[in-house]
């Protein structure tokens, strides 16, 4: 499978990975497994530092993103055209442009996007495999 970690996913799965359901965790953890993320979910997780919105064990935030990054075996699906149409399109009934990037990274490249937001859950659209 390809799945597509929402934010929170992947910082569940580096901060507090027991948040994370057996399931989910045999899934992150199968090497059949395709592991992707946004460049949206990367910006969120340095907001959330810099707010102190998620506290880090270390002073620069953005070294420790990176560190973090290089650790875990992802791929990126970078924000591109389609992408940015799609996230204006999409089913979802909030305006989070968060969100929509994400699940439009999803639909774009035809990823299973692991989420718990309801939100997200409920689109019709996208492919969702809760945590």
């Amino acid at each position: 499978m390809r799945l597509l970690l929402d934010t929170h996913i992947l910082l569940w799965s580096l901060l507090e990975p027991r948040r994370l359901s057996q399931h989910l965790t045999v899934e992150l953890e199968n090497a059949d497994n395709e592991l992707w993320i946004s460049p949206i979910s990367v910006w969120e997780i340095a907001v959330l530092a810099e707010r102190r919105r998620i506290l880090i064990d270390c002073p620069d935030h953005q070294k420790w993103i990176r560190d973090a990054l290089a650790r875990v075996p992802l791929r990126e699906a970078p924000v591109n055209h389609e992408v940015a149409l799609q996230s204006r399109s999409i089913d979802l009934e909030h305006q989070d442009p968060a969100d929509r990037f994400i699940a439009a990274t999803a639909l774009v490249y035809d990823l299973v996007l692991v989420t718990a937001d309801k939100r997200l859950l409920e689109s019709e659209q996208v492919r969702t495999l809760p945590y």
